[in-house]
């Protein structure tokens, strides 16, 4: 008999249950931490690590941390649920699948310029603001987009979302990666760089390249398809002008005006109900497609309030210094290169309980820096070591609610994403080792 994946639901209530079980196993523990004048957060002083009275979940802990997870993450549930509704009005308008029909006619002998474009637009966004959560909005474009060009939508995900955190990972100008932890280390911003900005552009571009290549439907004969004039209304065109607008006003908001999720998910309210109306649905069928959004997209949105109670649990248990403490001391007495190694390594684990970036660097930054130090290497490669596995983590590890939640929108389940993603994620980490041991060299 045929056995069927779990449901991403069922993963990750299985990944709440260890992080519960694993508290027993492993002793609390914390590092003292201050905070930073430079960069306003609290950071762990080094050295300071000390054990304290064990804090095991019990089940109660266990079972509260569910609705306690989708509470704190219940901003990002009000972003999807928004400018998911938004965009299942626009597609109810007719705009957006006529305005991608309309897109790829005109790049009906290039597609492949296309999908470079799609890519380096994407990667953009991840190096400069860390998209991620706001693909979600973006899946009914991206479905529609994969069987208009016959593409395997994991494919079209990948050049979407896995475009964004790569690049996010490698962004030598990231606010909640690179930059964070450049400044927690004490380093200039701008010293190297051009080198990191050239390890950028190499690594995103062989990613964009790789899934253009891979990603076409093999059992499509290019003979079955065709491309068709399209003609767009006025009202449409107005509809197109007006989603467009409201991509690209969230871009400077985030960018400029340090937006959050709240004046995002106002934003989309108002352009969904503007497309609505405009596209002649009325106040009730624009409402009524509002709903129907929420529907399609409210799981979604659960799934990264469970990816936050993982944590919650681990938080409260104290078991997360520790599993720090024990990655990375370990790693003193070995030679440099096998070292820079065993932090990249170690930061790839570390990311697994630890799924935000900034957390991350502002958790080990102020470890693995003294550490450079002491094997004689620059401070530059705490960061790399750091920036690019956790960024490449998020392409697979089930504690990313938003990675997560992008999949479950496209209608694409882990099992399916993790089996095609995996030689590409596999292919990043080792140009991601391979940049960090050139930069022991370069900044030497």
């Amino acid at each position: 008999m045929k056995r069927n994946f779990p449901h991403p639901l069922i993963i990750m209530l299985v990944f709440i249950v260890i992080a519960g079980i694993s508290t027993y196993f492993i002793d609390s523990g914390v590092f003292e931490r201050e905070i930073d004048e430079s960069t306003g957060r609290e950071i762990v002083i080094a050295g300071s690590f000390h054990a304290v009275e064990d804090q095991n979940a019990s089940v109660y802990d266990i079972l509260l941390a569910v609705p306690e997870g989708i509470i704190e993450g219940a901003d990002i549930l009000v972003l999807i649920l928004l400018i998911g509704g938004a965009f299942y009005v626009i597609e109810k308008t007719g705009a957006l699948h006529i305005g991608i029909e309309a897109l790829i006619y005109t790049f009906r002998k290039r597609q492949f310029l296309l999908l470079l474009f799609l890519g380096l637009v994407f990667a953009l966004c991840g190096a400069t603001f860390g998209m991620q959560e706001e693909v979600i909005a973006l899946a009914p474009v991206l479905l529609i987009l994969a069987k208009k060009l016959h593409y395997d939508i994991r494919s079209i995900l990948a050049l979407s979302l896995g475009t964004a955190l790569v690049g996010g990972a490698c962004s030598p100008i990231n606010p909640f990666g690179s930059l964070l932890s450049l400044k927690i280390a004490n380093l200039e911003l701008g010293e190297g760089l051009w080198f990191r900005s050239f390890l950028f552009i190499f690594i995103v571009l062989s990613w964009i390249l790789y899934h253009i290549w891979n990603g076409k439907i093999k059992h499509v004969e290019q003979a079955t398809i065709s491309f068709k004039p399209v003609f767009i209304s006025t009202r449409k065109k107005i509809i197109l002008f007006i989603m467009t607008l409201g991509i690209l006003s969230m871009g400077w908001g985030i960018t400029q005006k340090d937006w959050g999720f709240n004046e995002m998910s106002a934003l989309f309210f108002l352009v969904g109900f503007s497309c609505g109306i405009i596209g002649n649905l009325g106040v009730n069928g624009t409402a009524k497609a509002f709903t129907e959004g929420f529907g399609e997209l409210i799981f979604a949105g659960v799934i990264v309030g469970l990816a936050r109670s993982i944590y919650i649990i681990l938080e409260n248990s104290a078991i997360i210094d520790p599993l720090i403490q024990g990655l990375f001391s370990p790693l003193e007495g070995l030679p440099t290169q096998l070292a820079a190694i065993g932090m990249f390594l170690a930061q790839g684990v570390v990311h697994i309980p630890v799924p935000s970036t900034s957390g991350q660097a502002v958790l080990t930054t102020p470890l693995t820096a003294p550490l450079t130090d002491l094997l004689g290497i620059s401070r530059h490669i705490a960061v790399m070591s750091y920036q690019y596995p956790a960024g490449f983590m998020d392409l697979v590890t089930p504690t990313n609610g938003g990675m997560m939640a992008v999949i479950a929108a496209a209608g694409v389940n882990y099992n399916q994403w993790f089996s095609y993603i995996l030689k590409s994620w596999l292919l990043l980490m080792v140009l991601g080792l391979i940049s960090v041991i050139l930069g022991i060299v370069y900044f030497a």
